[in-house]
């Protein structure tokens, strides 16, 4: 089993910058990929970024390419969303997730989740 727990999230005014945080323990896999989703209020939860166990292959959601950075620190089982220029749009949780094998963007190919971190952007 992987657990996986998020923190960072919180209230940030438009414009500003927050950075999430995905720690993951137990079973470790060296292939796969993690990425982080979220889900607003009555909508379905949706891709935001993923990256490759090596770093190599990182891919992310149309609507936060150019504003949103994924990364991470194989080290320290740790992986990372650098969020700036936010928007009211982007208020939503937000989770980690991981598979241990393939990369891509569906959410039904990840195996393991996270809690969720509220993020809210005030306009």
């Amino acid at each position: 089993q992987v657990q996986l727990v998020e923190s960072g999230g919180g209230l940030v005014q438009a414009g500003g910058s927050l950075r999430l945080s995905c720690a993951a323990s137990g079973r470790t896999f060296s292939s796969g990929a993690m990425g982080w989703f979220r889900q607003a209020p009555g909508k379905e939860r949706e891709f935001v970024a993923a990256i490759s166990w090596s770093g190599a292959a990182i891919y992310y959601g149309d609507s936060v390419k150019g504003r949103f950075t994924i990364s991470r620190d194989n080290a320290k089982n740790t992986v990372y969303l650098q969020m700036n220029s936010l928007k009211p749009e982007d208020t939503a949780v937000y989770y980690c997730a991981a598979r241990p094998y393939g990369f891509g963007a569906r959410l039904d190919e990840y195996d393991y989740w996270g809690q969720g971190t509220q993020v809210t952007v005030s306009s």
